[in-house]
């Protein structure tokens, strides 16, 4: 039993180190990129490198609309003739991994940011199926334009004011 439990702390051990080692690599990004998105509360160090390692430069996009369709945050136009459709689909045809950590990030910043709380539950009131994806993709795409302005301006963000980074 003793040598069984010790095993299992040398294996704790073990997998704490490999912990460190990957916060090190992760920090290890671009620096002011990765303090202006950790600056948003809810977005950690995962969400961060996740995000800056799929979006690359900021100089590929030129408008949050591009960094959003590349992300595949964008919705089909349904409609012929003077009818249009209220019933449409996410596009999905970006980079699917953008996306994920774009939601994941919308999904836990509305948690810890008022702002954005308030915002998904008006939309949540607004949309009437798919409530919770239709509006946790409304999120992201709030999230996007904060993320877009933050990154090509190099601030940092804080709920009172955005900042130049020192």
């Amino acid at each position: 039993m003793n040598v069984s439990i010790a095993s299992f702390f040398n294996v704790i051990k073990a997998l704490e180190n490999e912990i460190k080692a990957i916060e090190k690599n992760i920090k290890g990004i671009n620096t002011t990129e990765y303090q202006s998105l950790t600056s948003i509360q809810g977005i950690g160090p995962v969400l961060a490198s996740g995000i800056l390692a799929e979006i690359g430069t900021m100089t590929s996009f030129r408008s949050h609309d591009a960094l959003a369709k590349y992300a595949g945050l964008t919705w089909r136009v349904n409609q012929s003739g003077n009818y249009s459709s209220d019933n449409t689909r996410m596009t999905k045809t970006g980079n699917k991994y953008l996306r994920y950590y774009l939601i994941e990030a919308a999904s836990s910043v509305k948690n810890r940011n008022v702002e954005y709380k308030e915002y998904y539950y008006k939309k949540y009131g607004e949309v009437t199926t798919h409530q919770h994806k239709r509006t946790l993709a409304l999120t992201s795409r709030k999230l996007v334009r904060l993320i877009f302005s933050l990154l090509t301006k190099n601030q940092i963000y804080s709920n009172d004011k955005v900042g130049e980074i020192q």
